[in-house]
């Protein structure tokens, strides 16, 4: 038999980049199996040692979970589809707020929403009523928060703990090039505050954590999740699930999103989707793939119509449903989500009954490199020296093509952190490597897949290029 499998924008780059492929199968084992001979660096990322499927990577045959059917051995038929879902860092609300009167001038500015039947003057009232915690004031937290508070919610929190970048001004709506260096949360109060001064705005300058997440998320009656990380991620979950909050969720990544509404009361959560996270640098992040920045605008929007259908009661929630984006293609598609009766979290028998350290449980720490050890490590100055002196250094860049375009160290060489297995007969053990990335994180991780094919010449670029632009030389452009 013959199926269509689509490939998720992290794991393009593995199959030349193709969004889908043609293969033949009688199950999903088998269809997996031959996707993987004919591309071996899929094959980590899909399976573990033993051969199993990956827990954090999700199979959908049409648009059912393979889990609810025959897992791995459900069988394909001529025309089926299959997508890989992998993890990328409801109903009626009745809020306990009074509902309270709108102004002449709240009536004039709302007019669009109350001569809608859907809405109207009670709907308006509701949003007058209603709190919700925007986590993150970011790509996805920018639109989701502009557009609750001209959609008139009476109270928004946001809480972040960064500073607006140079980086950030593609995507990040809510800030300015005037910005840059300012606290995120100062900025999203000011411009929140000029689009809807009736918005009660509460800003919260901290890292969310295991110690302030449960009574941050009671003071609300909605929580949208615009984070970028996995520890985060499961973080918000557990405490939506613990304070009976929904969680509205979305991510993004280069072309591609996706939101669901987990948490409520009958629908499932986001580790009955995802039980586990991937193993820390399995997956890239914005950061390191890029993202186009109209995407979380859209997807951010989708987020805050989520959010208002909830507070209004209307419509049909994303409650156990997932919606994936695709930018290039322009499509839209759904996948059907269940509530897991043994997830820790909401299950029946659930054993997740206080927050723990998310950090540890995702298997990273505040810093995600390797630890090599000095041995294995250079810096910038160092480098500097020996090319220099003359000495014989083949220096290795591991990032992606597109980075290499805009900066490069004279002399480097371009081998993929994605292809660094699939072209390492390129490089001459015997010969001294440096190798690079943009920080020293993904060059860190190089590193380790170097030294077990047997290479004893490495040395990590501390810093990566940021830090010879920084240091050495100021021509190279910083990103």
């Amino acid at each position: 038999m013959s199926a269509k499998i689509f490939i998720p924008t992290p794991l393009r780059s593995y199959v030349g980049n193709r969004d889908s492929l043609e293969l033949e199968g009688k199950t999903v084992r088998e269809i997996l199996a031959n996707l993987s001979l004919q591309y071996e660096g899929l094959r980590r990322h899909l399976f573990n040692e033993q051969g199993q499927l990956r827990s954090f990577v999700n199979v959908y045959l049409n648009d059912e979970d393979i889990r609810y059917l025959q897992r791995e051995e459900t069988p394909v038929k001529e025309n089926d589809t299959i997508s890989i879902v992998p993890s990328i860092a409801g109903g009626s609300l009745q809020t306990a707020v009074p509902v309270g009167e709108l102004s002449n001038e709240e009536i004039k500015r709302y007019s669009r929403h109350l001569i809608m039947p859907e809405v109207g003057l009670e709907g308006q009232k509701k949003l007058k009523a209603a709190s919700v915690l925007c986590v993150g004031a970011g790509g996805l937290g920018s639109p989701l928060a502009l557009y609750l508070a001209a959609a008139g919610v009476g109270r928004i929190g946001v809480v972040d703990f960064d500073v607006v970048d140079f980086s950030n001004l593609q995507r990040q709506i809510l800030h300015t090039t005037h910005d840059v260096g300012r606290s995120k949360l100062a900025s999203a109060r000011e411009k929140l505050a000029s689009i809807n001064p009736n918005v009660q705005v509460e800003t919260h300058e901290l890292r969310l954590s295991s110690e302030n997440a449960l009574e941050l998320f009671r003071a609300y009656d909605i929580v949208a999740d615009g984070t970028d990380n996995f520890p985060t991620r499961y973080l918000v979950n557990d405490a939506c699930v613990l304070t009976q909050r929904p969680n509205v969720y979305a991510s993004i990544f280069r072309f591609e999103g996706q939101a669901s509404v987990f948490a409520t009361e009958d629908g499932p959560c986001y580790r009955c989707l995802y039980p586990e996270p991937p193993p820390p640098g399995l997956v890239p992040s914005c950061a390191e793939g890029g993202v186009l920045g109209i995407l979380p605008g859209l997807v951010g929007i989708i987020q805050a119509t989520e959010v208002i259908k909830l507070i209004i009661g209307k419509g049909e929630p994303l409650i156990g449903r997932l919606l994936l984006f695709d930018a290039l293609g322009m499509r839209f598609r759904e996948l059907k989500l269940r509530k897991d009766p043994d997830c820790p979290a909401c299950g029946q028998n659930r054993t997740i009954h206080e927050l723990i350290d998310y950090h540890q449980f995702c298997g990273v720490g505040m810093e995600e490199a390797p630890q090599l050890g000095s041995q294995w490590e250079i810096s910038v100055e160092e480098l500097k020296k020996e090319l220099d002196s003359g000495k014989d250094i083949y220096i290795l860049d591991v990032r992606n093509p597109e980075e290499y375009q805009i900066a490069r160290i004279e002399g480097s060489h371009l081998i993929p952190l994605s292809e660094l297995l699939g072209r390492i007969h390129e490089l001459d053990s015997a010969r001294e490597v440096v190798v690079h990335c943009k920080t020293g994180i993904r060059s860190a991780r190089a590193i380790e897949l170097l030294r077990e094919a047997g290479f004893r010449k490495l040395r990590n670029l501390k810093g990566g290029i940021s830090a010879w632009s920084e240091k050495i030389d100021p021509r190279v452009p910083t990103y």
